[in-house]
């Protein structure tokens, strides 16, 4: 049977939050021609594996500790039955599968023809989509976009590591696990640990090192090792993991590994999540086809405009690994449709990936944008970065027990006579709501007297960040 042959301005293979965003503003604004192809569900890992299902369960476990919190107020709170882990699913479940709709209407009212189906390159202008009947579509395209994201990664070397599953398979569990293991020290780690923690999971985390958030500044790495050590987050650091086994009659799963005390393992676990990275999705995507060049760890190379090594192909998002979030692929995704199909006057346009704000939905949460005390002293040299920090407790704690007190840190990084603001950390609660408008300021180019100068919200956490000395 013969492909059916297609043409387009624009095909852009994968459906999550950069292809999308890229492939409406082109057709929408611009009057392109495109094709939108995914292989699995609209939204890619944010809408379906991603930030959205994380940031409702992380309301879930907020709610689990105010219920807590509750008792310190006054309030006689008594929880008749336990969290309703499968009703929860349900709905969350339920609000994911609205998104993929609402993504579907929004492409059709857009303009943008949507065909859902596995893509590969077959030339430097063309693609097979094959569909899930097994129909193939052979598409004739002006210009590619390559936005197909990633997968979570497995550990191959460790024995028993399939008995484990990834975060993907986190939202996918029918019960609530009473006992859990995660490993990982990145964000994914962190935030489904207190998630799990809060809502009254015996929560284990190993970690290679002695700090979770590595990449972040050192007050916050500290902070969230003290804040989880506090509530009683089980965290074994400096460990190797030596193998799994499962129990097939309980189906309970034993961890071996060791540390710093010697050897050890880990018994009666309900769930083992793997939480240390993420690869590429590029599978079967026809890159060696066509010469697409590849880092050391199979992501996508482009220059800052987006473009890959070969004419008229493009990419972004997480397959090109730059920063991994979201918005950031949004925001690439319709600059490069802007460039692309928006005339002379958009030539150039392109993403400014400097002072990008981002965070960590812990308990509590982290804020950060710009360079980390570490990176500012190694770019302007100590003697010429200032460093304003502080610890504290939010009002929200100050009438219970000290055990229950949660401790807020917050830095600022000046630099030079004028102390520009480079750096902003901070950690403690709604430092996501905090940090967004005060990533505005940092790229207005704030300095320390204009902080200083804006007079203070008060009772609030985020007028530390304009009293700081």
């Amino acid at each position: 049977m013969r492909p059916i042959s297609k043409e387009c301005d624009f095909l852009v293979i994968g459906g999550g939050s950069g292809g999308l965003a890229s492939a409406r503003r082109a057709s929408r604004w611009y009057g392109a021609e495109v094709i939108a192809v995914e292989a699995k569900r609209l939204g890619g890992t944010c809408v379906n594996v991603g930030c959205i299902p994380k940031k409702i369960t992380w309301n879930a476990a907020s709610l689990a500790q105010n219920i807590r919190d509750a008792k310190a107020y006054g309030f006689s709170v008594e929880q008749r039955a336990p969290f309703d882990w499968g009703a929860f699913k349900k709905k969350r479940d339920a609000n994911i599968k609205n998104l993929n709709d609402i993504h579907e209407r929004s492409l059709k009212n857009d303009g943008v023809e949507y065909i859902q189906g596995r893509a590969c390159l077959i030339g430097k202008n063309e693609s097979m989509i094959k569909l899930h009947d097994g129909t193939e579509i052979k598409v004739n395209a002006k210009k590619i976009l390559l936005a197909t994201g990633g997968h979570p990664t497995v550990p191959p070397s460790i024995p028993g590591a399939e008995h484990g599953i990834n975060s993907d398979g986190f939202f996918e569990l029918e019960h609530q696990p009473k006992k859990v293991a995660l490993v990982g020290a990145g964000y994914i780690a962190v935030e489904f640990a207190g998630m799990l923690n809060a809502l009254g999971t015996e929560t284990h985390i190993f970690i290679r090192h002695d700090k979770f958030l590595r990449t972040f500044d050192e007050m916050i790495q500290d902070g969230i090792v003290s804040e989880y050590e506090r509530v009683g987050i089980h965290i074994h650091k400096n460990s190797t993991l030596s193998r799994v086994e499962k129990d097939e009659k309980t189906g309970k799963l034993t961890l071996y590994y060791s540390d710093s005390t010697g050897q050890g393992k880990l018994e009666d676990l309900d769930t083992l999540i793997w939480a240390i990275g993420r690869t590429p999705e590029v599978e079967g995507l026809g890159l060696d086809v066509v010469g697409v060049k590849q880092n050391e760890r199979g992501q996508i190379i482009t220059d800052e405009y987006q473009n890959t090594n070969v004419e008229n192909i493009y990419s972004l998002g997480d397959v090109v690994g730059k920063i991994e979030l979201t918005p950031v692929a949004i925001a690439a995704g319709r600059k490069l449709s802007d460039r692309l199909f928006g005339g002379e006057q958009l030539n150039a346009s392109k993403l400014n990936y400097d002072l990008i704000p981002s965070v960590v939905f812990a308990h509590p949460e982290v804020g950060s944008i710009g360079l980390t005390q570490e990176e500012a002293e190694k770019k302007y040299g100590r003697d010429d970065i200032k460093i304003y920090k502080t610890s504290f407790t939010a009002t929200y704690y100050n009438i219970m027990d000290k055990e229950d007190k949660g401790l807020s840190r917050y830095k600022l990084i000046c630099q030079g006579k004028d102390e520009k603001v480079v750096g902003l950390h901070i950690l403690g609660l709604a430092s996501g709501e905090i940090l967004q408008g005060f990533g505005v300021a940092l790229k207005m180019g704030a300095t320390k007297k204009d902080f200083d100068s804006c007079v203070a919200i008060h009772p609030t956490s985020a007028e530390e960040l304009v009293t700081l000395k």
